[in-house]
């Protein structure tokens, strides 16, 4: 113990510095949990999917042609506040909003949580995170498809 005492007594900039991290990650995380924000693993992300869970992909739909986990809406970001009445028969279905790297999905799910859905959660670490846990994705996208010229015979 006397040489812990010691050792804060020769290095106080260290120790501040210590104790406000500490204080930052305890404030961090209240706040977090405060704020209702719930973001899931990729694990229990398939367990919701397997009890008829909706996911929404919030990417662009170049990145979601690229790969999405299968059965997922495209539904990017900043269209979520306008769809809103597109998934109200959703409300008391659990939803998982995607985004690449699970960081931007929150702002969707703490808007769809204002509006009453009832059970709305992140998937931590996005399709970055899906990808790594070894999940299947779908890739490819609707295309239209062109009509056939014909030739001209002359």
């Amino acid at each position: 113990m006397d040489r812990i005492l010691e050792f804060a007594g020769n290095h106080p900039l260290l120790v501040s510095a210590l104790m406000a991290s500490f204080f930052l990650v305890v404030f961090y995380e209240l706040r977090r949990k405060a704020s209702g924000t719930i973001n899931i693993e990729a694990i229990d992300a398939v367990k919701l999917i397997n009890n008829d869970a909706v996911i929404i992909d919030l990417r662009s739909a170049d990145a979601y042609g690229r790969g999405h986990i299968v059965n997922a809406r495209n539904i990017p970001s900043d269209e979520v506040e306008a769809k809103t009445a597109t998934l109200e028969k959703y409300k008391s279905t659990p939803i998982v909003a995607v985004c690449d790297s699970g960081v931007s999905s929150t702002r969707a799910v703490n808007s769809l949580r204002k509006k009453g859905f009832e059970s709305v959660y992140g998937l931590k670490g996005g399709m970055t995170g899906w990808s790594q846990a070894g999940l299947p994705v779908v890739t490819g996208k609707k295309t239209k498809s062109k009509p056939k010229k014909g030739k001209k015979r002359g």
